[in-house]
């Protein structure tokens, strides 16, 4: 019976924390939620009541009491929950982006391999069934050797809304805008379905106004194979419309593209013509009775992915992705801040 704790008690603690109490009632996974601390006692207070855990005064004390840590603070808070569940040994989920820059993530993923613990990160959309479906018709060969790829993923700025805190729009904690906070994700998932990049250049702007926090970002990415990527990266103030994607890719063979970035479909278009695939989620999700509701949905969206990393603390298995995967997308990221800072030079990654 593994016990699960929280650090950071906000939104996407919520998102996690509602998917694993409808595993553990479901009895998809063996654990219970024992112990969770934010620095806000109201959030604790507020988790605590919904999941039956202990609301305790840090994260030294969460670790004390828990085999699992669910790190889930504004990003600058991250390595200090990290330390304290490496420090009683504890398995370590950690959200992204690990640090608020590529200095500070090294230095914790080089702890988190120096303890040895299973530790994974958050990075969604590997999880994500249209991605899934899309990796598979790129493996398979389906759509032919890769050509170029076009994403766009655009949100509310993060400050407002849904989101109900305001850390976003601080440099100092967040370590810059849209491209870490976010499309960190996207520079990821290009990376898992078109392999390494050896090369980018990128722009960003700030309409917004918040310092060292982009609201605009542009990448051009060139990978190993041949294949190239280019990625606009936007935070807006249109509340009516919550994060959303596009991606087109193009094979010599085949094209595909989708719009929804958890579920899809996936299109898939070769001579023969276009065919809409469905992306269901895994069967086990239907037995847990999560609403099929805005929320239902998104809290789905976190289940297979938390469910990845119990079931390898139980077995021994390696976590993935681990903070070494999600460090290569801390330096695409930090080489295209270097890039817009450099009036959009290319950086070189090999």
């Amino acid at each position: 019976m593994l016990r699960i704790g929280f650090v950071g008690c906000g939104v996407i603690a919520w998102a996690h924390a509602l998917g694993l109490k409808a595993m553990i009632d479901a009895g998809v996974v063996e654990a219970e939620l024992a112990a969770l601390a934010d620095v806000d006692p109201r959030r604790a207070r507020g988790l605590a009541g919904f999941t039956g855990a202990t609301a305790v005064a840090g994260a030294a004390e969460v670790a004390e009491r828990c085999d699992a840590v669910w790190v889930c603070t504004p990003t600058a808070a991250h390595a200090g929950a990290v330390e304290a569940a490496l420090a009683r040994g504890r398995a370590v989920f950690c959200e992204k982006p690990l640090a608020p820059d590529l200095e500070s993530a090294r230095t914790l993923t080089a702890a988190v391999r120096s303890a040895g613990v299973p530790a994974q990160v958050g990075l969604v959309l590997r999880t994500a069934p249209v991605f899934v479906a899309l990796r598979h018709a790129l493996s398979s060969g389906e759509l032919g050797e890769p050509m170029t790829a076009v994403l766009r993923d655009d949100q509310y700025f993060p400050v407002q809304g849904l989101y109900a805190s305001t850390w976003r729009g601080d440099v100092a904690v967040a370590g810059g805008g849209c491209l870490i906070e976010h499309s960190i994700h996207d520079l990821d998932i290009l990376r898992f379905c078109l392999g390494e990049v050896v090369s980018l250049s990128a722009t960003t702007a700030n309409f917004a106004g918040h310092p060292g926090v982009e609201d605009v970002a542009a990448v051009s990415l060139r990978f190993a194979s041949g294949a190239s990527a280019e990625l606009v990266s936007v935070w807006h103030d249109v509340l009516s419309r919550p994060s959303t994607r596009r991606l087109e890719l193009f094979g010599r063979r085949g094209a595909a593209w989708l719009e929804d970035d958890h579920l899809g479909p996936l299109h898939v278009q070769t001579s023969d013509g276009v065919s809409p695939r469905p992306c269901p989620m895994p069967d086990w999700l239907d037995g847990l009775g999560l609403a099929r509701d805005d929320v239902g949905l998104a809290v789905r969206m976190y289940c297979p992915e938390d469910r990845a990393f119990l079931d390898a603390v139980a077995t021994g298995a390696t976590p993935e992705p681990d903070f070494d995967e999600a460090l290569v997308a801390h330096a695409l990221v930090d080489a295209a801040y270097r890039s817009a800072a450099a009036g959009g030079e290319p950086v070189s990654l090999s």
